[in-house]
């Protein structure tokens, strides 16, 4: 184990779930958020990382303090895991594989430390929500723009057939990994987006940012059966407008907002 380790702490003035977001994406590290506060930590530097997250609240024009330290090892490892709480959302149970499964509910490891994204997020608590009152048996949904897995996961264990998608290679890799974990049946998967097959799918659904929605909203559409849903998340206040009327020939089913995220529930016509 190394002597030391590096903290990073990012404390935004406000807007704290856009930079949980970015930092997600771009780094495969776990993150704490803690009192309006958002820490990773790591062996190796993190001065890119501060870089990154700074240029971002710039552009936003968001004030931002940043604290990079570099702390003696006190087995942080262990100290992190106290901290991640088992999350109940509707029917299931999302934990990382140190807590035990909760009676009754629908038992979903991932594990922080390895994943993209492990429930805690607005948007992704909003779209298990969806998949919980929308998947059926035997229908088939795509997961486009994957992560860690945890959404088609969720959808497996309600009886989807699955397929996934990401750009990212190790985001694929992430979930295939999640999935054998959960002793779960993935379908087919892909690294790209979802106009790489012919199929049609019961359910679509995309927990990506607003920006690569209405730049894929075509091939989108297109994969949704009619009569089928589609799921969108990852949408902030401002994109709202944007992303409703791109989708204006679907109709309205529901729309879940949490603080300033939105997910759409809509069907094909």
């Amino acid at each position: 184990m190394n002597e030391f380790y590096y903290e990073l702490t990012v404390k935004p003035e406000n807007s704290l779930a856009i930079f949980s977001s970015f930092l997600l994406e771009v780094t495969a590290n776990a993150i704490e958020e803690k009192a309006g506060l958002l820490i990773i930590r790591s062996s190796k530097p993190l001065e890119d990382i501060q870089w990154a997250t700074e240029q971002l609240a710039s552009k936003l024009q968001i004030p931002l303090e940043t604290t990079l330290e570099q702390k003696k090892n006190e087995d942080w490892i262990n100290n992190y895991k106290k901290s991640i709480q088992p999350l109940e959302i509707s029917s299931f149970y999302i934990r990382p594989e140190w807590e035990s499964a909760k009676d009754n509910l629908i038992d979903i490891i991932i594990n922080p430390a390895l994943a993209f994204g492990s429930g805690h997020h607005e948007t992704t608590s909003s779209c298990i929500e969806a998949i919980d009152h929308y998947v059926q048996k035997e229908m088939h949904l795509l997961d486009v723009g994957c992560g860690s897995g945890i959404l088609s996961i969720a959808a497996e264990k309600k009886g989807a057939i699955v397929d996934i998608c990401d750009t990212d290679e190790v985001a694929v890799k992430s979930a295939r990994d999640n999935f054998a974990l959960n002793s779960a049946t993935l379908h087919n998967a892909w690294v790209g987006s979802a106009n790489q097959n012919d199929n049609l799918y019961d359910i679509v659904l995309a927990n990506i940012i607003a920006d690569v929605i209405i730049m894929i909203h075509k091939d989108l559409k297109a994969k949704v059966k009619s009569g089928g849903i589609l799921i969108l998340s990852g949408i902030i206040d401002k994109y709202f407008d944007k992303v409703l009327e791109k989708f204006s020939d679907f109709d309205q089913v529901q729309l879940i907002q949490k603080d300033e995220w939105h997910t759409f529930v809509l069907r094909k016509r």
